[in-house]
């Protein structure tokens, strides 16, 4: 940094030295002139400590966005002269065209400098046939891992686009000083190396940013709309915002319970108690993709893998449950409040002539 600061102030010199030199005020004297171009040297710096942010496609847009405005104010202004230059109202509209197309020139060409990057510019020359498809990956979806599964199975087709300004949270990720948020920085880093060595996959690391929107979110908004593509995310509210947006959205966490087994009331399954529900005598158990499962009558049975028979099935935004109800010996799925009812209803039942009267068990 210390060499912007030197060329800072040699360019503040230069220019207070033009001034002193060739007065440009008249009469005004030298303080003065030297005063005034050192005016307009700090707001030439100004402007450029103000661009810093902005990307060079951005910069180029403005460019040539300012040289077509002067183009056409040229033009303009010729056929304005025909009228006449002696009419002081000629001479201002002559002025304020070549004001007012340079300065829609910079701004619209400033603005849409991102159809200069290389991946927009093929595409403008690009014979007609399939569109190219882009799937944005923010950065939870990285970090998550199980995007380079869905990669690697071929179900996940197009260009994955991962942002400069993702890698840049990346890095910031894996840089703190929390160890597991080190780690999950770490992991992100590895699964996107991972991606990039896949020979199905093609992936663009994307420089197009938007100085002027500060949260990562709507960066990646912004950037899914401007390829026309879809953000991969994990993130619930992301995938709200971008749908508020009309930004196409997949959600991994949509796709994984799409995909889990579907049970149905009445089957049979195995499952290990692993600790206790919240209700008195459950106990909770989970499959092999994550689904819990909710077990009455299992209190007792934590750290046995029992035989249970589903009663329901609850679907959230969240995921799914299973509930289920132990299965006693004997493979009677019925609980044991029931069992009683029914041996007590056995009891009181008329008996016919003859036969023996019910023992004390039922019998």
């Amino acid at each position: 940094m210390a060499w912007y600061l030197l060329v800072r102030l040699l360019f503040l010199c230069g220019v207070a030295i033009a001034a002193g030199t060739f007065q440009p005020v008249a009469g005004a004297g030298h303080v003065v002139n030297v005063a005034g171009g050192i005016a307009l040297a700090l707001v030439c710096v100004l402007l450029e400590w103000r661009l810093r942010t902005v990307s060079v496609t951005h910069l180029l847009g403005a460019l040539i966005g300012g040289s077509i405005g002067l183009v056409f104010a040229n033009v303009l202004g010729a056929g304005l002269f025909w009228f006449g230059t002696t009419d002081s109202r000629i001479e201002f509209l002559h002025s304020f065209v070549y004001l007012a197309m340079s300065y829609l020139g910079l701004v619209v060409g400033g603005r849409h400098g991102e159809w200069l990057e290389p991946t927009r510019l093929i595409t403008l020359f690009r014979a007609a046939g399939p569109q190219r498809r882009y799937k944005v990956l923010d950065t939870s979806v990285i970090i998550d891992g199980r995007i380079a599964d869905l990669c690697e199975t071929g179900f996940l087709d197009g260009t994955l686009v991962i942002p400069q300004f993702v890698l840049k949270e990346l890095q910031q990720i894996a840089d703190s000083s929390d160890t597991m948020r080190r780690n999950r920085g770490r992991r992100g880093l590895d699964i996107l190396q991972k991606i990039q060595k896949m020979t199905g996959a093609e992936v663009m690391i994307s420089d197009i940013d938007f100085p002027e929107v500060r949260e990562v979110d709507l960066k990646l908004i912004e950037l899914a709309r401007s390829l026309q593509g879809k953000i991969v995310t994990n993130d619930f509210n992301l995938n709200k915002v971008a749908q508020l947006r009309g930004v196409a959205v997949l959600n991994i966490n949509e796709l994984a319970n799409a995909l889990k087994p579907v049970v149905l009331p009445g089957e049979v399954m195995k499952v290990f108690i692993l600790k206790e529900g919240k209700e008195y005598s459950q106990g909770v158990a989970y499959l092999d993709d994550g689904t819990m499962v909710v077990v009455d009558n299992a209190r007792r049975l934590i750290g046995k893998t029992i035989d249970i028979v589903v009663t329901s099935v609850l679907q959230t935004t969240a995921g799914k449950m299973i509930f289920g109800r132990f299965i006693e010996a004997g493979g009677s799925p019925a609980p044991a409040v029931e069992r009683d009812d029914a041996a007590r209803r056995s009891k009181n039942a008329p008996h016919p002539a003859g036969s023996p009267a019910p023992g004390p068990d039922g019998t």
